[in-house]
């Protein structure tokens, strides 16, 4: 075991950089007293949002369905039996790279009967190369902060022990909401809405690194 001198330092980089993607959730239902027409109503409805969506190509980059059900509302008092109606929701989960096209497009969702749009929820690529980035820059600052120490001592780093990664973080984002049933003030009957002015939010992204480095006999004077 070394009886070398020991530095250890923490090196931290936040980057602010522009969204990659933007997630957006649409809710689609119908309401009816009979069952199948229900079922029938929710069908032609999550496929117009459906149609819309696809008709905006490698723009939106994923469409999911996130969720179908239908369920039975019974009348206020009763236990058992006495349905007044049938409710069914789906719910459609848009991973959208376009940012030109999203006001529009969510302008344009929320503009179909009965249907709610929730976004837009911001972020960045799971394997962007922003995380790498971070990461790299906590590892340059942790090496440039064992320095100013080592400087300030009067010696010199002579190797690495450990260095630990802390780890990324991006911190959750806010989301916009939107509902719509009829054309948007402004637009012409029967026409299309107005699109929705929307700013994509910037990704603040944290990378930090534990080092510990050995050093040469400091020069701590007479």
């Amino acid at each position: 075991m070394t009886d070398a001198p020991v530095i250890s330092v923490r090196g931290e980089a936040v980057l602010e950089v522009e969204p990659e993607i933007a997630h957006v959730t649409v809710r689609v239902q119908a309401q009816d007293a009979d069952r199948r027409a229900a079922l029938d109503a929710l069908a032609a409805r999550n496929g117009r949002a459906l149609e819309l969506v696809r008709s905006y190509g490698e723009a939106v980059e994923r469409a999911e369905t996130g969720g179908l059900w239908v369920t039975p509302l019974v009348r206020h008092g009763r236990r058992e039996g006495g349905v007044r109606a049938y409710q069914g929701t789906a719910w459609i989960e848009l991973a959208v790279t376009d940012f030109t096209v999203l006001g529009e497009l969510v302008a344009r969702l929320g503009d179909l009967e009965r249907t709610a749009v929730h976004g837009p929820r911001w972020a960045l690529r799971p394997g962007s190369e922003v995380h790498a980035r971070a990461a790299r820059q906590a590892v340059q600052e942790a090496v440039a902060r064992a320095r100013g120490y080592a400087d300030a001592l009067g010696c010199t780093l002579t190797g690495l022990i450990e260095l630990s990664d802390e780890g990324l973080a991006s911190p959750p984002q806010p989301y916009m909401e939107t509902f719509a049933t009829r054309a948007a003030p402004g637009a012409a009957p029967g026409g299309e809405p107005e699109p929705i002015e929307i700013a994509p939010e910037a990704q603040t992204v944290r990378a930090a690194v534990t080092a510990r480095f050995t050093a040469t006999a400091p020069d701590l004077g007479a």
